[in-house]
């Protein structure tokens, strides 16, 4: 079985973002950038997947601008088997990235789409269901346990109310959460051999997906900065002012 598993190049999660000055965006200008870490929870869990003998290949896919390679490699290095780039500079939304990948499985043929359940740039969580949606295949989101037991796959999912177990016909789309695995770390041999693995760097024109926006960003602003706290005296002073703010006590 072939795992598909696409990653997303995303600011660093340990750099403040910070906003253009003209509230258009967020200023990457000489930001450190990573991979998202959900994906890189979707890389970990297909590599322990092919390293139980449930899977044969690995295959990275990243949408994006040209130094996305990067975060590729870093795919590689962990242990995917190849890489695979569509080139572009222009912002991809989610409905975007899901047709790629629909066009991308169409060729590579996977049993399992494996991706982080959402990125932390935008934080959409979309990706994953509008593939499944796309190629009509059953998904299981948030997924905390992942099992392979022949043509199927069990995924315990994280929902409100606690644990849900789903069994999925491959092929299937599972989106990874937090406390799935613990991504490894690259050793330094494995980064020097992923220099040498494939990737092929391709561009939506080559799959005829239009990635036109169709979402118009109006604003971009950082979070209010919290106001300061105030002092009461004892708690009949806490009560009155509780009840003044409309809060019952």
């Amino acid at each position: 079985m072939k795992i598909l598993v696409p990653v997303k190049r995303v600011i660093d999660y340990n750099v403040k973002p910070r906003v253009k000055a003209d509230g258009t965006g967020v200023d990457l200008a000489n930001v450190k950038m990573s991979m998202n870490p959900f994906d890189e929870i979707a890389v970990e869990e297909a590599i322990r997947l092919k390293e139980k003998g449930a899977a044969t290949e690995v295959v990275a896919v990243s949408i994006g601008v040209a130094k996305a390679q990067e975060t590729l490699r870093t795919a590689l290095a962990m242990g995917a088997d190849r890489a695979i780039l569509i080139q572009t500079d222009d912002e991809v939304e989610p409905l975007g990235v899901a047709k790629l990948l629909a066009k991308v499985q169409e060729e590579e043929a996977a049993g399992l789409i494996i991706l982080g359940k959402q990125a932390i740039d935008d934080d959409s969580n979309q990706t994953g269901q509008m593939l499944a949606a796309l190629l009509g295949r059953p998904q299981g989101t948030f997924a905390s346990k992942v099992e392979v037991e022949g043509d199927a796959v069990s995924v315990t999912r994280e929902v409100d109310g606690g644990l849900e177990t789903v069994k999925l016909t491959t092929p299937a789309i599972i989106t990874t959460d937090l406390r799935l695995n613990e991504p490894r770390y690259a050793s330094l041999p494995n980064i020097m051999k992923a220099k040498s693995k494939p990737l092929a760097t391709k561009t939506p024109a080559d799959y005829g997906v239009d990635i036109s926006p169709r979402l118009e960003t109006l604003s971009v602003a950082e979070p209010a900065k919290r106001s300061a706290g105030i002092k009461v005296a004892d708690v009949d002073e806490l009560v009155t002012k509780l009840k003044s703010m409309g809060v019952a006590a």
